[in-house]
């Protein structure tokens, strides 16, 4: 497939939809099925919405916040956004008003677009007191207010888009590639959420670098599965402008609960997806596997050693190779089923993904294509290609892409991927974009064949299996404030859930010793059941002020201090991470098998 270089992302959309015109675009459930919109048709609504926004005096450069589940209206709004040279700024359905404020005063946004009243009601509610927010444009009906930000039905826009005559499509053709497209703000696990800004370019670059690492797989007018939410860097560019880059079509699931039966509804032929999905679905059917008679459990077992094996060797012995066909037709072909029977690669990015799932997968005929990348990348950086995909690795980096690994290990990127700094903080910018190179704040190598290698994390923010980032030390600072404990490491990158190691406070521990008869410092009571049942009241009294994917789910107690003596703290008395986790982790990896 020839790369086409589009100067912006509304251009490469309406060029897009002039070519596929009446043909399937969008789908999403109405009633009990899925039903389509056109090409045309989005490009219609993208069309009046963006004359309706300069009815409301919206300028390029203008900052406008949208708040919606995954829907056709949320690409419609974004291009709409985009087409007038305005900035999208996405926030997360699940953000509260608090965040909603942040966002709202630090993007400075002219106005918003929500997709419905209850969301609408929380926006409302952190817009309290904020200058310069002039409308919040709401996909359904609801009442107006009588202060605050003017309330606007969409319907009613769309028809004053409708009866004016500016061409939008001329207008987005003046916008350049080096312009913000967007502004999409982190987790803010490390405190406040920064914004980052990108430009058109960066998104674009994204798309290239997907188009061509896919090639291999005959990229045609490809199936997406769009679930992963859109105010996500991963998913803005992987689940929607990736798909009009390539003439895609773009199904949205109802949710993740649903996500199964709408994969057997679509029949998706690329998905994208963080590493949690593929441990739950790895779960269910190793738990469906348990319940099988004993024959198609040794099925099972034979096709995952022989998946194994051709994914580590490349090849089978003459007899293996005819059980495996005969395998490939008794059990691959019902595991690709579930997944809607046409997948040519799921793409796992957004956390590490644990090799021996991305393996198990392999084996079972669904190639996992592991990627890595930052939303200061928008996000794209490298990923693994289908003709030599090793799962331990991020793959290659993209085309166009420059990475190299500093003196101290950290990976450095440049390119037009690279963002165009934090939206009002210089500082951050500085620190993060040095001489046009990204410094990414992760730890890796590049193996003999030119693979990149994820090693650790120079900053020590965990990235869970579902791709959430944790700051330890919020969630450690909690605990040490009990008085039960004086020191408490939590552990859980690349892993579905938080766990940890504690350690006793010395005098509360004398005093449970004397009321419980017992004797021995930690190295002999680190085990002891009634010790741990102690301990366990602390936990839960911390876990009811954590967010759900801070909680710590189990822990283990040390068998000694952490200290200097032990190397298990600086001298300035900072616990160093890396030798903990390495005398724990034993323990702390069997508390997962629990």
């Amino acid at each position: 497939m020839t790369i086409h270089l589009w100067p912006n992302l509304a251009t490469m959309f309406f060029e897009q939809a002039a070519t596929y015109r009446e043909q399937p675009f969008l789908w999403q459930k109405c009633g009990g099925d899925y039903e389509s919109l056109s090409w045309a048709d989005a490009n219609a609504r993208a069309v009046a919405l963006a004359r309706g926004l300069l009815s409301l005096g919206v300028e390029a450069g203008d900052r406008v916040v949208l708040v919606a589940e995954n829907r056709p209206a949320w690409l419609i709004s974004d291009v709409a956004i985009m087409a007038i040279g305005a900035v999208t700024t996405p926030a997360y359905i699940t953000n509260t008003p608090a965040d909603h404020n942040h966002i709202l005063k630090d993007s400075g946004a002219k106005g918003v677009i929500v997709s419905t009243a209850k969301l609408a009601e929380k926006v409302i509610q952190g817009a309290k007191k904020i200058e310069g927010l002039e409308f919040i444009i709401v996909m359904e009906k609801m009442a107006t207010s009588t202060s605050g930000p003017k309330i606007i039905d969409i319907a009613s826009l769309l028809e004053t888009g409708r009866a004016r005559d500016e061409n939008i499509i001329q207008m987005a053709e003046q916008v350049t590639s080096d312009q913000m497209a967007c502004i999409i703000y982190t987790s803010g696990t490390g405190g406040v959420p920064k914004g980052v800004m990108l430009h058109h370019g960066a998104i674009l670059h994204n798309c290239a670098g997907a188009m061509d690492a896919l090639t291999d797989l005959g990229l045609e007018r490809e199936v997406f599965l769009s679930f992963l939410p859109l105010s996500h860097s991963y998913e803005h560019t992987a689940g929607q402008f990736f798909p009009i880059a390539v003439g895609g079509e773009i199904y949205y699931a109802e949710g993740v609960e649903s996500l199964s039966a709408n994969m057997a509804e679509c029949h998706p032929t690329i998905m994208t997806a963080v590493p949690r999905l593929y441990e739950v679905l790895h779960q269910k059917i190793m738990a469906g596997v348990l319940k099988a008679g004993v024959l198609k459990k040794a099925m099972f077992e034979k096709t995952l050693e022989l998946g194994r094996k051709k994914y580590e060797t490349g090849r089978l012995g003459p007899i293996e190779t005819i059980i495996d066909i005969i395998l490939d037709k008794l059990v691959r072909d019902k595991v690709r089923g579930r997944f809607g029977g046409r997948l040519k690669a799921l793409v796992s990015g957004g956390a590490p993904l644990n090799p021996e799932i991305g393996i198990f997968f392999n084996a079972l005929g669904l190639r996992i294509l592991q990627g890595y990348g930052q939303t200061e990348s928008a996000p794209l950086i490298s990923v693994n290609r289908a003709p030599d995909a090793r799962l331990n690795t991020v793959g290659r980096p993209v085309i166009n892409t420059e990475v190299k690994i500093a003196e101290d290990g950290e990976i450095l990127v440049r390119g037009e991927l690279v963002m165009m700094g934090y939206w009002n903080n210089e500082e951050a910018t500085r620190d993060t974009v040095r001489d046009g190179w990204l410094y990414t704040g992760d730890i890796g190598k590049f193996n003999e064949n030119g693979h990149l290698l994820i090693t650790d994390r120079k900053k020590d923010i965990i990235v869970n299996s579902g791709g959430d980032n944790i700051a330890p030390q919020r969630v450690e600072g909690i605990l040490i404030a009990e008085q039960e404990l004086s020191q408490a490491m939590v552990y859980g990158d690349k892993r579905p859930n938080l766990v940890a190691v504690f350690v006793p406070d010395a005098d509360w521990l004398t005093i449970w010793k004397r009321e419980n008869k017992k004797k021995g410092d930690l190295t002999e009571l680190a085990n002891d059941k009634e010790l741990h049942m102690a301990m366990a009241p602390a936990l839960g009294r911390v876990n009811k002020s954590l967010s759900n994917i801070e909680k710590v789910r189990r822990f283990i107690i040390a068998n000694e201090p952490f200290s200097v003596e032990n190397h298990q703290m600086t001298p300035t008395m900072k616990v160093r991470r890396h030798i903990v986790r390495d005398v724990y982790e034993d323990r702390l990896e069997a508390l997962y098998k629990k």
